[in-house]
């Protein structure tokens, strides 16, 4: 009886842990990219964007591909992945590096290569930070989730040579401490949570503020570092030997810069007028060139985006 105990005991424990290993909500929490990556395409399936993704030096690298420009298109892609990773909450990650292109064959080293060129290679790309539950929220969702593991039914242990009717007695009479135990470890976490919070919370503010000023610094001069060489003279766009294609790339690249601290009516028009020329150089790439396809559709998009930054200079005008 006692062997058919135990093996009984060891089969519970073997289904939570299964039952575990089938949450994939739980493993994206705990930081899984793999899973993370899966709740993603299921959520932007509708959008007809897929996803990969790969953590490295404390990024996670996340790249979204599409068969058309126009679901790409950058700012709500950008707001509902960061509601989809913040509703997740994913531990050990907060900064999170949003690259998107045109869907293309499965690469390994897709990374390594947009790295490499990502001028040529992407359609854009920005880097977000995610917003992290406050110290007693994540304290609560825990216990709250223990509790629950707790919970679950599990298979009686009965014993053949004692009555059925001792049994219920003895469950019955259990069931007041288990309650009891439960509320005063629930009013024991709250306490802690509220002294933890009251010690260090001044500290944790002035520490969360220091490293978004300091990530918001590092990104500031890696756009300010790309953006160098891009500074050459006129005379140099028209030189034959110039490709087309590179040239506008970069023009929306700085373009794209420029748009993120425009204010005035001014800033928007030069912005519309970047975004044109980038369009009018692109138009120009030949049919020989390797990336015509990827020309026209950039031709179309550049124009779309100086259209917009024109009505960004009417409404400042207003």
């Amino acid at each position: 009886m006692n062997t058919l105990i135990s093996q009984g005991g060891r089969a519970i424990t073997k289904f939570q842990v299964v039952d575990r290993i089938n949450d994939i909500a739980w493993q994206a929490h705990q930081g899984s990219v793999a899973a993370i990556i899966q709740l993603l395409n299921e959520k932007l399936a509708k959008c007809g964007v897929r996803t990969r993704a790969i953590f490295s030096d404390g990024v996670l690298q996340l790249l979204c591909e599409a068969a058309r420009v126009e679901q790409l298109e950058q700012s709500p892609l950008v707001e509902q992945i960061q509601q989809i990773l913040e509703s997740i909450a994913p531990r050990q990650i907060r900064r999170v590096k949003i690259n998107s292109r045109i869907v293309r064959e499965q690469q390994l080293l897709w990374l390594k290569e947009i790295d490499s060129d990502r001028e040529n290679q992407l359609l854009w790309s920005e880097e977000i930070t995610l917003i992290q539950p406050s110290i007693v929220k994540q304290l609560i969702k825990d216990f709250t989730e223990a509790q629950a593991e707790l919970g679950k039914p599990n298979y009686p242990k009965t014993q053949v040579s004692r009555p059925l009717v001792l049994i219920n007695k003895e469950k019955y009479k259990n069931k007041p401490n288990t309650k009891i135990l439960a509320a005063a470890g629930l009013c024991s976490l709250l306490l802690l949570s509220w002294v933890v919070y009251a010690q260090l919370g001044n500290k944790l503010k002035n520490l969360i503020q220091l490293e978004t000023s300091k990530s918001l610094t590092t990104e500031n001069t890696s756009d300010r570092k790309a953006q160098t060489p891009f500074r050459a003279p006129n005379n140099s766009f028209s030189e034959p030997s110039d490709d087309p294609f590179q040239i506008s790339v970069r023009i929306a690249n700085q373009a794209s810069a420029s748009g993120k601290t425009a204010t005035t009516s001014t800033q928007w028009l030069e912005i519309a007028a970047k975004w044109q020329r980038a369009s009018d150089l692109m138009s120009t790439v030949p049919q020989t060139h390797t990336r015509y396809q990827e020309a026209k559709i950039r031709t179309q998009l550049y124009k779309k985006y100086s259209e917009a930054a024109q009505k960004e200079a009417d409404k400042s005008k207003s």
